[in-house]
């Protein structure tokens, strides 16, 4: 027995000391932060913002001045039949108004006579607007309201693709403690096999227990063994998992080293690791969800197609006015006497055309807002449902503490019986085995409401604080 006493001290001396080596705890918030700043899916998530914001960008480009110049000649025979030179500066306006600056100099012995212009050329300034189609909005206004709001939908749905990369780094984090935590207690209990098979074989030797007693303290210590094996290999693979998410700025991956373990407080900093301590189901604003202000920028950018669509129903009407002179230098040289203006009028007989896009702009939108109110109704039941989920889980943790607890006390009172020569190592070994699968028991249970919180966070797609 002193032996055996000497061996337990030995065992756990042992044990504390390899303790002491696993230094490094990796928690959920330091994991999720690496996460968040470097991984390059989430970077790659940046993108759809920079894309948008280059859409923005160009569809500005529409409203730029421009300057045109162009410059026709032609020789033949030594002749020089005629040289046209023609520049123009335009600026274009948010509506359908366009201002024009023009300088024409034209020459050369068959020239066009109405291009004919005085001998330092003619100058022009004036204005070209549209008066029914274009006026109220046209492609080009269109293009820049739909870029803005392209731009506040690729943030939301930026947001939400980082809460699912987010989330399934979460729930890789859960399945490698889950493991680690499996792989503690078949240590633990394998801690308890090899103690009693020692003290076993030692009374079997001095004939206080019998030789099958000491074979089946034997099956135990191997399928302890079999078991932390077990473990000890989806640990590895858990951990393999887990460093898929794991990066360094220089998008470097980073591969977990051994001496990581994960957090087993886990359960208790879990709601400030996502962030969701906070979170109210009974004061959730649905339409503040990043899908729903997502659906709400498509539709108001269908919107905007559908008037234009609309607009496109008008005949097209175009005017323009210039005031022409010689000396522009000269004040008051511009006169409504020297003028060039004209009028442009286009009508299709039937729209066909016209009225295809428009119905085409409808069934889109439609189709939008019939999106918009499922993904409502949708992510409602998905909350209300988890949460229920959450609260059974709550006393599913409570029921399992108890059970453990009453295991615990059952395995100690036939350990002690044991001891006493009262009970046999079947007896021990079953009312283990019990406690064993317990423990399990509560384990998986707490991975399966971390995952809950975890599927809440992406459900609600709540953003991490920084």
């Amino acid at each position: 027995m002193k032996k055996v006493i000497y061996f337990l001290f030995l065992l756990i001396a042992q044990y504390n000391f390899s303790q002491e080596k696993l230094s490094s705890v990796l928690t959920l918030s330091e994991y999720l932060g690496y996460v968040k700043n470097y991984h390059p899916i989430v970077k790659q998530a940046n993108l759809i913002i920079n894309k948008s914001e280059a859409k923005l960008l160009k569809a500005r480009g529409a409203f730029d001045p421009k300057i045109e110049i162009d410059f026709d000649n032609k020789q033949f025979k030594e002749q020089e039949y005629y040289t046209n030179l023609n520049g123009i500066f335009k600026i274009p306006t948010y509506y359908g108004l366009e201002f024009k600056a023009n300088f024409e100099n034209n020459d050369g012995l068959f020239l066009n006579p109405q291009s004919i212009v005085p001998t330092d050329g003619l100058y022009a300034a004036g204005i070209s607007a549209s008066l029914l189609k274009g006026l109220v909005i046209n492609q080009r206004m269109a293009d820049l309201k739909q870029a803005k709001f392209f731009i506040n939908q690729a943030k939301e749905d930026q947001q939400i693709l980082v809460n699912k990369i987010l989330f399934d780094a979460s729930l890789a984090y859960f399945k490698w403690l889950k493991v680690f935590n499996d792989q503690k207690v078949y240590q633990n209990f394998l801690d308890n096999a090899i103690i009693r098979f020692k003290s076993t074989k030692s009374a079997y030797k001095e004939g206080d227990k019998a030789a099958v007693d000491t074979l089946e303290a034997g099956i135990t210590l191997k399928n302890r063994r079999l078991n932390l094996e077990k473990t000890r290999i989806q640990l590895i693979k858990a951990s393999l998992v887990l460093s898929n998410f794991l990066w360094l700025n220089n998008n470097t991956p980073v591969e977990l080293q051994d001496t990581i373990v994960p957090d087993v407080n886990t359960l208790n900093t879990i709601n400030t690791s996502l962030n969701i301590a906070l979170f109210n189901n009974a004061n959730f604003d649905i339409d503040n969800h990043p899908k729903i202000r997502s659906l709400n920028y498509k539709i108001s950018s269908l919107t905007v197609d559908k008037n234009l669509k609309i607009n496109n129903l008008l005949p097209e009407l175009e005017a323009q006015y210039n005031f022409l002179t010689q000396t522009p230098r000269v004040q008051n040289s511009f006169n409504v006497n020297n003028y060039k203006a004209g009028i442009r009028f286009k009508l299709p007989i039937f729209l066909r055309k016209e009225r295809g896009d428009l119905k085409l702009a409808k069934a889109k939108l439609m189709d939008a807002e019939f999106q918009n109110e499922a993904s409502k109704v949708s992510i409602r039941n998905k909350i209300n449902a988890v949460q229920q989920e959450l609260d059974s889980y709550e006393l599913q943790n409570e029921y399992i503490k108890d059970i453990v607890f009453d295991y615990s006390k059952l395995l100690k009172a036939e350990e002690r019986k044991f001891f006493l020569g009262e009970s046999s190592v079947f007896l021990v070994n079953f009312r283990e085995a019990k406690l064993i699968e317990s423990k399990l028991k509560a384990i998986e249970l707490e991975n399966n409401f971390l995952k809950t919180k975890a599927t809440l966070f992406k459900a609600a797609v709540i953003s991490l604080t920084d």
